[in-house]
């Protein structure tokens, strides 16, 4: 992704020309990252916190908020995600919706199936993370 957006920049100013499929698909690389990668960033803690409260709470007590974060926001969003985006998707796979630029890329019903896909890996983490905090929960 790095080096097509430098390929991208230098076509651009050294040579004068440019690819609008390239930079088409420096977004859909950019995008994919970010829909693959959120689950993998709550698994690994990655996401903002308000650590200015939590950093002091208990074991007990930080494993309270991440159950009840989880069931009560997380959780809840994924499913709301999954559901908004089904006929968003099916909408793009019946036409096979492609760029709107002329010489876009073909692909970007591909890209929208990232959006529920997102949503399962999330909700499942999610999962995953509060059954871990429902176990440090007990034995703490």
């Amino acid at each position: 992704m790095v080096l097509l957006t430098f390929a991208v920049v230098a076509a651009r100013y050294l040579f004068h020309s440019g690819s609008i499929a390239t930079q088409e698909l420096v977004t859909y690389l950019h995008g994919t990252v970010f829909m693959l990668g959120i689950a993998y960033t709550l698994k690994e803690k990655g996401h903002v916190r308000v650590d200015v409260l939590y950093e002091n709470f208990s074991e007990k007590k930080k494993a309270i908020v991440e159950i009840f974060g989880t069931i009560l926001f997380l959780i809840p969003i994924s499913i709301v995600i999954l559901l908004v985006s089904i006929d968003y998707v099916q909408f793009a796979w019946s036409v096979r919706e492609a760029s709107a630029d002329p010489g876009g890329l073909q692909g970007v019903f591909l890209l929208k199936t990232l959006i529920p896909i997102m949503a399962v890996l999330l909700g499942l983490q999610g999962l995953s993370e509060s059954l871990k905090a429902i176990i440090r929960f007990k034995s703490a």
